[in-house]
């Protein structure tokens, strides 16, 4: 397993730096959401900051921009890190796309597949195995001279994954990506009786082989050697799956686990705004299935027993307590980072 960080774009200087320390922990590469930046700056500055690291999207917005736009991207990132990109592309959901970027939004599992094949007959176009010729229900590209065609390099397997989380999206992953981003709050009885089967549904029905798709995870992590030492992360872990939970495209988990009727608890304290509450109602048995809450000697060894023969890639998923991207924290996640990747 590789094991990379997640972080969100910030000025150059900053992400080169924290590339930088990256790099020297031990860490394989960084992952970049996009929020109220695109990712492809940063990427580029971490990249020459920090060059044996290995750089993704989780995720980039897809329907925001056209699929030549994505592909053109990820063939120039593909190049300039040689070789060391993958494009995750999500869907976001309809009233960012419709009112924030004044896209088009139909049904996000159709369209994403359309994108998906969109951006690789892009890409088969660019590395000339034959001329652009997509004629999907969403996008329809057919013309690409020569002279507007990205020069070749020697990096051009450029991989394309998805987010997903429902069972029409991981169809889709499962049909066309090459990868696929689960979705941060996750526990291990939906990876395997929800993600994992409705992935090989998706390989199936294209021929392919699931084990080939690639699945990126992040974990909500809770580390410290004292009580006392997690008692903040713990807390930043339940209000995370509190937040998440209190929505329908995630709360199904509870019910899967028996914690019938959480999710609306939840989504009342939401709407009162009262997030001790909801903080409350994430019980620490209840935490244990999202979240690795141990010792920092015991986190590597947590997260290889849960995830060892699953997971291509991890990720520390995106916390107050990273961002600050503390010297000693940094440390103790380099020892982590290079436990997991030892372990293979």
């Amino acid at each position: 397993m590789e094991f990379d960080v997640m972080t969100r774009a910030t000025t150059w200087q900053h992400v080169a730096d924290l590339a930088r320390r990256t790099e020297a922990a031990g860490f394989s590469g960084m992952l970049f959401t996009e929020g109220h930046q695109v990712p492809w700056m940063n990427i580029a500055a971490a990249a020459l900051a920090a060059p044996s690291l290995h750089f993704s999207t989780g995720i980039a917005i897809a329907f925001a921009r056209s699929p030549m736009i994505s592909a053109e991207i990820a063939w120039e990132l593909a190049q300039n890190t040689k070789g060391k990109f993958r494009l995750g592309l999500g869907s976001q959901v309809k009233a960012h796309i419709t009112r924030r970027y004044a896209s088009p939004f139909d049904k996000p599992a159709p369209q994403m597949k359309d994108y998906v094949q969109a951006v690789k007959a892009c890409l088969s176009a660019f590395r000339r195995e034959a001329p652009l010729q997509h004629d999907g229900p969403y996008y329809k590209l057919n013309l690409l001279p020569e002279q507007w065609t990205p020069p070749r390099h020697d990096y051009e397997n450029v991989k394309v994954d998805i987010s997903a989380v429902g069972p029409l999206m991981l169809r889709v992953a499962g049909e066309v990506a090459d990868g696929v981003h689960v979705h941060p709050m996750h526990s291990m009885h939906y990876i395997e009786h929800h993600l994992l089967p409705r992935l090989a549904d998706g390989a199936a029905r294209a021929g392919r082989d699931p084990d080939k798709i690639d699945k990126i995870i992040p974990v909500i992590v809770a580390a410290g050697d004292t009580p006392e030492e997690r008692v903040i992360p713990i807390k930043e872990a339940k209000t995370t799956v509190a937040f998440y939970g209190a929505t329908p495209n995630y709360a199904f988990q509870f019910d899967d686990l028996g914690y019938t009727g959480l999710r609306d608890k939840l989504r009342d304290c939401l709407r009162a705004g009262d997030s001790p509450g909801s903080e409350k109602l994430i019980t620490d048995e209840i935490l244990d299935q999202f979240a690795v809450v141990a010792r920092w000697d015991d986190v590597a060894d947590r997260m290889i027993a849960r995830y060892k023969g699953v997971a291509s890639r991890l990720v520390i998923y995106l916390a107050s307590h990273w961002r600050e991207v503390d010297p000693k924290v940094l440390e103790r996640w380099g020892e982590v980072a290079r436990a997991v990747r030892k372990a293979g």
